[in-house]
């Protein structure tokens, strides 16, 4: 299985400690220590699932605006100017996220702030997270790496003047949170609350003004 290069520390670290503490158990007869390396081994296997970097094919279209992670609509709204869809990601989702389009960065800012829920209404406001925004002919992106109660940090790959392809890997958050896409008001969003998404797989909207390519 392939993992993203955050997740090697915590399951070599783990693994080896389990691995230390059922050893010592030739020595030790204390269930106690048998318990906490069976747990350090589970506690392994469940970061080397979590910071799974599953192989997928991206959607080579310029008209359309792709999920930049893997998770459950929680929330669609609109304002004057823009649409937002915003993304939980439960601890079982993939955590990585990629560019919903192919532009260019012109941000990436660190806001500090508190670890509410994922799931309550101001966390998107009020929580720590990277804002990273994209632009192309099309218009801007800003897509919003949140964190939540066990989310304790949010990791941008990206920086101020990279070129991005559709697709192209742009971050990660540990152990669930959020994620939220600002588009241009014109997009076509194809998604719902509630739908399942996949991250550079899930068309999340289009174009208004042009036509959606097989």
């Amino acid at each position: 299985m392939i993992i993203v290069k955050e997740g090697y520390p915590a399951v070599i670290v783990s693994f080896v400690i389990g691995l230390i503490l059922l050893y010592s158990t030739f020595f030790f007869d204390v269930l106690l220590i048998s318990i906490l390396g069976i747990l350090c081994i589970f506690v392994s296997f469940f970061c080397l699932y979590f910071f799974r970097d599953p192989k997928i094919k991206i959607i080579g279209n310029c008209n359309l605006i792709l999920s930049p992670c893997s998770g459950t609509i929680l929330d669609i709204t609109e304002n004057e100017s823009e649409k937002i869809i915003r993304v939980f990601l439960s601890i079982l989702d993939v955590h990585l996220q990629r560019s919903p389009i192919s532009g260019k960065v012109i941000k990436v800012e660190h806001k500090y702030g508190k670890f509410l829920k994922a799931m309550k209404p101001q966390a998107h406001l009020l929580n720590e997270q990277n804002i990273i925004a994209i632009k192309n002919k099309d218009g801007e992106y800003i897509i919003k790496q949140i964190a939540g109660i066990f989310a304790r940090r949010c990791i941008s790959w990206v920086k101020c003047g990279d070129i991005l392809n559709m697709g192209d890997k742009i971050g990660l958050i540990k152990f669930g949170s959020q994620v939220d896409l600002h588009m241009p008001k014109k997009v076509n969003v194809k998604v719902k609350v509630g739908d399942k998404v996949v991250s550079g797989v899930t068309i999340f909207a289009i174009l208004h003004d042009k036509v959606l390519l097989q």
